[in-house]
């Protein structure tokens, strides 16, 4: 399974141009909760690297779907994982592959490759899904940490979680990267575009 030539079929989508390090695996897993999770969802699986170790974490009985849009990476993730949930479509439609209030989501999505409205289409469904405690990570490369749509998702994710913290830099990683950790999510009526729903309507 190669994300490089997933990323040359389809970079916007695909966003990484290698797969994620152990390293930044364990970081973007460590201090989530996933070990007492009942529910849990992962956003662009791309090669498994994150769900592998979700997976030794979790508890027998926990619910995990994978949410992944490329049909290649679907297809091999079914079955390297057979009797894993992998749905195959948006992030943004998440709620309809989940049937219970979800208590940590792990996302692995290019973000810094999203326009705006995507990015808070796919915050917002994240928020509307996770329990009132619920907990969310995603990761972003440290050499696009001050371009602007690196920027403006680090404002949104700030409005719609009460708790976000930045780590350092893991730098055992190709290319090296930080992880955001968000808690406690808002939900205050925004549309997909992240206005208020009394704006657009």
């Amino acid at each position: 399974m190669s994300i490089t030539r997933e990323f040359f079929r389809h970079p916007m989508r695909t966003g990484a141009i290698a797969a994620s390090s152990a390293r930044l695996a364990g970081v973007m897993t460590a201090g989530l909760g996933v070990e007492s999770a009942h529910s849990v969802v992962e956003l662009g699986p791309g090669t498994g690297v994150f769900t592998e170790v979700l997976l030794r974490m979790l508890q027998r009985d926990a619910h995990f779907t994978a949410v992944e849009i490329n049909t290649h990476l679907v297809q091999e993730l079914r079955t390297r994982f057979p009797s894993l949930h992998i749905a195959e479509g948006s992030a943004e439609h998440v709620a309809a592959y989940v049937t219970m209030p979800v208590d940590v989501v792990v996302s692995g999505l290019p973000w810094t490759a999203m326009h705006a409205a995507p990015q808070a289409a796919v915050l917002n469904a994240v928020c509307e899904v996770l329990s009132p405690q619920g907990r969310f990570t995603t990761f972003a490369y440290a050499h696009t940490a001050w371009t602007p749509p690196a920027r403006r998702f680090a404002r949104l994710l700030r409005s719609r979680f009460a708790v976000v913290e930045r780590t350092s830099v893991v730098w055992r990683n190709l290319p090296p990267a930080y992880v955001y950790r968000a808690a406690l999510p808002v939900r205050s009526g925004l549309d997909r575009y992240g206005q208020p729903a009394s704006a657009t309507s």
